[in-house]
């Protein structure tokens, strides 16, 4: 096994889409629908890096990655947003996003930067 990721997006297309994607990479996937759910995930499982949706319904992206932080200062996490909203975007790498991707997002990018991220 390659490494555990967790995917935190409201939409289930996409969670399954990425689900897909890194469980035939050799990953552990787990998949989480809103911050409740991440929160419980990451508790229990540490997973070495999470793909976050920034617009969520009730927690937002920013609110999930601060609390992710508060429960391990190093987990990785990389963002995704549909939304052109530098500020968000911003925020989310002064919290510790390591990077940030606008949904859509070319597959192949993404599982570049999984690769390049997940063990550094």
């Amino acid at each position: 096994m390659k490494g555990k990721i967790l995917i935190v997006d409201d939409q289930f297309g996409i969670r399954i889409l990425l689900n897909e994607v890194f469980q035939k990479e050799g990953y552990k996937t787990f998949q989480a629908a809103n911050g409740i759910q991440a929160l419980e995930i990451v508790t229990r499982e540490f997973p070495d890096l999470v793909l976050l949706d920034m617009k969520i319904p009730g927690m937002d992206g920013i609110e999930i990655l601060k609390r992710m932080k508060k429960l391990n200062q190093d987990i990785r996490v990389i963002i995704m947003t549909a939304y052109g909203e530098l500020d968000m975007i911003q925020e989310a790498k002064d919290l510790g996003a390591l990077t940030h991707f606008a949904k859509p997002f070319d597959i192949d990018d993404l599982r570049d930067a999984v690769k390049k991220y997940i063990n550094e």
